[in-house]
């Protein structure tokens, strides 16, 4: 056995952090072999090309039903359709996808153009008048196994287009300059950030990473000058701080956001001076997050300072340094907005004469919207939706003068719909401008309902969403069943929809999200500490998720030889810690990308990506909170002997979120101490040209997918019946 305990001394800021000069710890890493940070170890390859080889073979006898499936799901997807055109100056913008293409076609007609294909998309001929094909994705992805778009932007005069490139999957892109008329290239500038923005039509604004793949400098670049000699507007050395840049919704200011888990600091750039630099709205106060819009030389803030977990709405005057004038948005009554309690506040979108504000109550996400008298707030009202359990929220609203709000609207039943609402007349006007069209789908045929689950404190209600088929829906005995959960960083899973689940439901599969803590469905109080999961309660999550699965266990809805379990990223780490605490309880569980080998990651500063997490799992400097983590960290806690479900562990090579090699990690521990049972096959695929995202090619994604649910309904005997 090998240790591995050297935390190197982070750069920091100035800040007082004695506790993390504390002596490093020693973890157990016995299967340290299998990482190689160029991905070029021939061993480490060959052994991968052989667990892939061992998985293919173990799994051939459902290529059929692999094939069926991924039929199911293609005949549920429009292949040759467009997106709703939104509009911004000249132009209204939209995507196209035909049959038979991998990656989607941007374009572009003006803005008053006639609409000329409404049902039946013809692949031959445009949608709008005057359309103007401005990329195609997929002439990028000729010759590459991997292509993703990171942002494209149209410059201020409509002319140019700037767009940012991945063509590994490692989420380094380079940024690209081509002329729209012409598409002449006329600049690059080399491994970026996702992020670009544009500020006059010569100046485009970005951020460079450093060695641990975390962004950290953002620069100002002139068209056609030589990038090396780009401006550098800021700098970030503290490694819990990660940047991210933003315009504001009227196009007056860049705003870069440095941020770690629990603190922020907004900075910003007058755009209308290509000289300015960079100024800070309110430095930098420890635990304080807040994030900034304009609106009619006002910030609109949106902070937790003062204590309000669940964030409220402040403003002041438009200026640098101005943490000490913010004052709470109130109503004509007085009564704040959002008091940072019950009402969870996301964020503000400001236009020229609303604001549209989004959020969440009672575990669902809800849009407020603002009209404005001036500066002063005449109207304050919550949008309202027909069904109970949904997911709602902003979309591709590009222009600031404008009183038309383009949102997305879906259910666990309800393909989604884009929605122009107008925010002017006083019935609210809405239009469904574009509705998913999923073929054969008969929304009738399926039904959706949220239950709460006590967990094991007694008190605490876990919110479980639920989608069935109601036909195959049999209450008097237990049924095939599903659990996905996530439950980290404060993110939601929401009650989407999601076509390829029909495979699933289409075979009597009850399909179960439980919204666990850690997550931020029900506020930040659901993430935090100290009822949340986050630091020495980060096991709140997987406790919830057992007590889900026990529940709907006691409640004969399933049993464990009929229960499935899945998790993506730090979902795998769920999945992980979940099995580890009861194997018994689970038939097949998918881990997904997943983040399993904890202690030993969160050592590793030279890991991508590691340091800025140490607010979220703890500093393992601190012997408290490496003690804690290694005491749930799933490498760390596979039981020996125990009967462990059916496991199919995935990966992409070039993932700099979560290496390779944790799910090539615990592959091998769960083989080397559970018990063996030839039924249960414990399988490692790692798809050698993609990254954290899997595969970029819409096809492909399918197959990927077909694959793990081929793999879940033969572990659930369903072949059988």
């Amino acid at each position: 056995m090998t240790l591995f305990g050297d935390v190197k001394e982070r750069k920091t800021n100035g800040a007082d952090e004695s506790k993390l000069l504390a002596p490093p710890r020693a973890v157990p890493n016995p299967y340290g072999w299998m990482r190689s940070d160029k991905r070029d170890d021939k061993d480490v390859l060959e052994h991968l090309k052989k667990e892939n080889e061992y998985t293919k073979a173990t799994t051939d006898h459902l290529e059929s039903l692999r094939s069926t499936i991924y039929e199911e799901m293609l005949s549920k997807v429009t292949e040759t359709d467009f997106t709703a055109p939104t509009p911004l100056g000249e132009f209204v913008y939209y995507s196209r996808t035909f049959q038979g293409k991998s990656y989607s076609v941007r374009c572009r007609a003006p803005r008053n153009a006639n609409l000329l294909q409404t049902g039946a998309v013809d692949a031959s001929k445009p949608v709008m008048e005057g359309e103007v094909v401005f990329l195609d994705e997929n002439k990028l992805a000729e010759g590459h196994d991997y292509c993703s778009v990171g942002q494209a932007k149209v410059s201020p005069n409509g002319k140019l287009l700037a767009y940012t490139l991945d063509l590994v999957g490692g989420e380094t892109y380079d940024i690209i300059v081509v002329d729209i008329s012409s598409g002449e290239k006329l600049d690059e500038v080399k491994e970026v950030d996702s992020p670009v923005l544009w500020g006059d039509d010569k100046t485009l604004f970005y951020n460079k990473m450093d060695e641990q793949h975390r962004p950290w400098q953002t620069y100002r670049h002139t068209l056609s000058s030589d990038s090396a000699n780009d401006v550098k507007l800021f700098e970030e050395p503290d490694e819990l701080f990660w940047l991210g840049i933003s315009k504001s919704q009227d196009g007056k200011f860049l705003f870069i956001e440095s941020s770690s888990k629990e603190t922020s600091e907004v900075l910003f750039v007058d755009l209308g001076n290509v000289n300015s630099e960079a100024q800070p709205v309110a430095k930098r106060r420890k635990k304080v997050l807040y994030d900034v819009e304009h609106r009619d030389g006002i910030w609109y803030i949106s902070t937790n300072v003062g204590g309000t977990t669940n964030f409220h709405l402040v403003s002041c005057e438009a200026k640098a340094e101005s943490e000490n004038d913010w004052e709470p948005v109130v109503d004509r009554n007085g009564e704040r907005l959002f008091n940072g309690e019950t009402r969870v506040f996301d964020g503000i979108m400001a236009l020229k004469s609303h604001g549209v504000c989004f959020g969440r109550e009672g575990g669902i996400p809800q849009i407020w919207c603002i009209k404005f008298n001036g500066k002063d707030i005449a109207s304050f009202d919550r949008l309202q939706f027909e069904e109970d359990v949904y997911d709602v929220g902003g979309v591709r609203n590009h222009e600031y003068d404008t009183s038309n709000l383009f949102l997305y609207y879906e259910s666990l039943t309800t393909p989604t719909k884009t929605i122009k609402l107008d925010l002017i007349a006083v019935s609210e006007t809405r239009e469904v401008i574009k509705a998913k069209v999923v073929p054969g789908y008969d929304a009738s045929l399926y039904a959706s309902e949220r239950i709460t689950v006590k967990s094991r404190d007694g008190k605490t209600e876990i919110p479980c969403s639920i989608v069935y088929r109601r036909d195959l829906r049999d209450e008097s005995k237990p049924q095939h069943l599903h659990l996905y959960g996530y439950g980290s960083y404060g993110s939601c899973i929401e009650a989407d929809f999601r076509s390829t689940r029909l495979a699933l439901l289409d075979r009597g599969v009850i399909f179960v999200i439980a919204h666990v803590r850690g997550g931020g469905e029900l506020g930040r109080g659901w993430y935090e500490m100290p009822n949340g999961a986050k630091y020495g309660c980060k096991k709140n999550t997987f406790y919830d998720f057992v007590d889900a699965a026990k529940h709907l266990i006691d409640k004969k809805m399933t049993e464990p030889e009929k229960l499935s379990i899945e998790g993506r990223s730090a979902g795998g780490l769920l999945i992980g810690a979940s099995v580890n605490l009861a194997p018994e309880l689970f038939r097949c569980a998918i881990y997904g990308v997943p983040f399993v080998d904890v202690a030993v990651t969160m050592c590793d500063c030279s890991i991508p990506l590691t340091v800025v997490e140490w607010e979220e799992w703890g500093n393992p400097n601190e012997k408290e909170f490496f003690d804690y983590m290694l005491s749930y960290s799933p490498m760390d806690n596979v039981k020996a002997g125990g009967d462990y479900p059916a496991c199919l562990l995935t990966g992409g090579l070039h993932d700099p979120r979560v290496a390779y090699w944790e799910p090539m990690k615990m592959a091998a521990e769960i083989r080397h101490k559970a018990k063996k049972n030839a039924n249960k096959p414990i399988l490692l695929k790692i798809d050698m040209s993609a990254g954290h995202f899997s595969a970029s090619d819409r096809y492909k994604y399918l197959k990927e997918l077909s694959f793990d649910y081929a793999f879940l309904i033969d572990q659930l005997g369903l072949l059988n019946e």
